[in-house]
Parts: C-alpha cells; sequence; structure tokens
C-alpha cells in the first residue's frame, strides 16, 4: 500500500514537472519584468522584419534576374534590320533591369559610344540601388540583435543577484530560475542575429548574379553597336 501511494505520488510530480516544462518558457517571458519583456517585443520585431526583407528581396532579385535567352538575339534583330521602334517596345515590354539599361542605350543610339555606355552605366546603378534596398537594414539587424540579446542577459543577470541579495534563503532554484530568464534573451538574439547574417549573404550572393548578367547584357550591346552594319 505504502508504495503504491508512493508511485502515485512520483507519478503526480512527473506530470507537474512535465506541466511546468511546457509552460516555462512563456511563465519565464511573464515573468521576467517589463525591461526584460521590452527587450524580447524588440527582438520579436527586429525578427519580423529580418523574415520580411529576406523573403521580399529574395523574390525581388530572382525575379531581376530572370532574362529571356533570347532578349538580346531579338534585340540585335531589330536594331540590325533598323526597327529601332520595335527594339523599344521590347524593352519596354520585359520587366527586368537588363531591358531597362538596353533601353536606354537605345534611345541614346546615333550619339558617341561613351555617351551611350554613361547613360547605361547610370540606369545599371540605379538598379543596382534598387536591388540592394533594405539589405543594409537586413545587415543592421544580424549585427544588433545579438547585442541587444546580450543586454538583456546582462540585465537580467543583474536582476537575478540583486534579487539573491535581498532575498534570506537563496535556493539554486531561485538562481537558476534568474539565470534562466537572463539566457532566454542571449538565445533569442543569436538566432535572430544567425538567420539574418545568413540570409543577408544569400542576398548578396543573389544580386552579384544580376550585376554579372547586366554587366555582359551591356558588353554585348556595346559589341552591338560598334558592328559595322548599325
Amino acid at each position: 500500500m505504502f508504495q503504491q501511494t508512493l508511485l502515485l505520488f512520483q507519478t503526480a510530480d512527473l506530470e507537474r514537472e512535465s506541466e511546468m516544462a511546457s509552460q516555462s518558457a512563456f511563465d519565464v517571458i511573464m515573468q521576467s519584468g517589463p525591461l526584460a519583456i521590452t527587450i524580447y517585443l524588440v527582438l520579436l520585431v527586429l525578427s519580423v522584419i529580418a523574415v520580411y526583407i529576406f523573403v521580399e528581396r529574395y523574390g525581388a532579385i530572382k525575379k531581376a534576374g530572370r532574362v529571356d535567352q533570347n532578349f538580346m538575339s531579338n534585340i540585335r534583330a531589330n536594331v540590325a534590320s533598323g526597327n529601332i521602334h520595335g527594339a523599344k517596345a521590347l524593352c519596354q515590354t520585359t520587366d527586368s533591369p537588363v531591358a531597362r539599361m538596353v533601353e536606354k542605350g537605345i534611345h541614346r543610339i546615333g550619339k558617341p559610344l561613351r555617351d551611350i555606355d554613361a547613360a547605361i552605366e547610370n540606369v545599371g546603378n540605379l538598379e543596382l540601388f534598387k536591388l540592394e534596398k533594405s539589405l543594409s537594414t537586413l545587415a543592421s539587424i544580424a549585427g544588433a540583435a545579438p547585442m541587444i540579446g546580450f543586454f538583456g542577459t546582462v540585465t537580467g543577470m543583474i536582476q537575478a543577484f540583486y534579487n539573491m541579495s535581498t532575498q534570506q534563503n537563496v535556493t539554486p532554484t531561485v538562481l537558476a530560475g534568474g539565470i534562466y530568464q537572463a539566457l532566454i534573451t542571449t538565445a533569442l538574439g543569436l538566432f535572430i542575429g544567425i538567420f539574418a547574417f545568413i540570409g543577408y549573404n544569400v542576398l548578396v550572393a543573389n544580386v552579384e548574379k544580376v550585376v554579372y548578367k547586366m554587366e555582359r547584357t551591356t558588353v554585348e550591346f556595346m559589341d552591338l553597336l560598334q558592328e559595322p552594319s548599325v
């Protein structure tokens, strides 16, 4: 009978521990104090911004890098046959940085090649600026999130040791709970920082691919203008 009762108590303890474990994260956050909760909210906002920037920029950069393989061939055929209007129309119906650069060059046909190249380069710089929009913000989040998380840890540790100094009976549970609260912010900050850092580098790599296509197209177009038939 005693063993059965002991077993029931042990089972109840295990169930309570399991329930506490499932609720511990939310409870710890809610019991962390105004400053810690503010830091949690800041990190949450940064995480939402980082995810939004990555998803939005990734789709935009991928779209900018999609260029029809026959685009330059059609431009070459139109320009070679003197159909400048058709070449412009083709550029206007193609939504990509490459098309806008070529369209600018077509508008400058008849002027010195140096002026045409400069006009195309200016458009390319504008398109690059559009592609890199918000990347600096993502890079800032990658650096700021871990620092904010570490700041939360420091303030949490200060609060934990202050509570220890004001209590007469300091148990390991009290100490562990304070440290646990403090380290959550560091973990969140590091997670957000790692995601933002990886996302930033992925986006930069994709931008470089688009820039390569833009430069290659510029060279092809300038070579086209220097052909005798043009």
